[in-house]
């Protein structure tokens, strides 16, 4: 198999003083008319894979299947979620929930009294210097979240989105169908979670091996990866 890295990301991680390979694969662009997770990256992977493989997945690419992600415009913000993007504070490496219209998604994803309850706790512990509260509090769903970036492939450098439905059903189903190891994965340069996993995969090992983001987070084209232990 031949295929390069992205740019500015090694093809090859060391870690634990093994050596790993992650492989980035290119794609159409991806819609909500692809429907099937499965027989999507089924269709990429074929004849890329060897045993011992692990096929991890992006998942904004579930997210955009599973009709997850919104044009920007399409979402109608409520006064409060107006009121409450206000005073988040703004992420360098995204706009996370500092927009109205991501806010009114957490809003939707995890409710208002619980959205606001975080907001209550974490602007009192900073004032204590206690940081990252907020999303301890308003969950997952809230911090996964994503807004429109500049640097997207269009047309999603106009959405906002939502993270997948079950991500560890998808994960699961997908790794049936594959018969590999799977892992849908948010992935960005400030870090990684895994939000779906077959059972046969190490998180720890995969989270340090993805840690630099090889599939990248601009417009790559590589929702896909294949990590192989060398």
């Amino acid at each position: 198999m031949k295929i390069n890295s992205n740019p500015g990301k090694n093809l090859i991680m060391k870690i634990n003083g093994e050596k790993y390979a992650r492989y980035p694969i290119k794609t159409a662009l991806i819609t909500p008319k692809d429907k099937n997770p499965s027989e999507i990256i089924k269709k990429y992977i074929d004849g890329l894979t060897q045993k011992g493989d692990i096929v991890f997945i992006s998942e904004k690419i579930i997210a955009i299947i599973q009709g997850r992600a919104y044009p920007i415009n399409e979402i109608k913000a409520s006064k409060i979620a107006n009121w409450l993007s206000k005073r988040v504070y703004k992420n360098p490496g995204g706009i996370g929930l500092a927009s109205p219209e991501t806010m009114q998604l957490a809003i939707e994803e995890v409710g208002l009294w619980r959205i606001i309850l975080a907001g209550f706790v974490s602007s009192i512990t900073k004032l204590l210097g206690i940081k990252g509260v907020f999303y301890i509090i308003a969950g997952d769903k809230a911090r996964g979240i994503d807004g429109p970036v500049p640097y997207a492939i269009p047309p999603y450098n106009t959405y906002a989105s939502k993270i997948p439905l079950n991500p560890q059903k998808v994960a699961i189903e997908i790794s049936k169908k594959i018969e590999l190891p799977t892992a849908i994965v948010d992935a960005n340069d400030l870090g990684v979670r895994i939000l779906g996993a077959s059972k046969e995969v190490n998180k720890k090992i995969l989270i340090k091996v993805l840690k630099d983001n090889p599939l990248g987070q601009c417009d790559e084209s590589t929702p896909i990866g294949i990590l192989r232990k060398l």
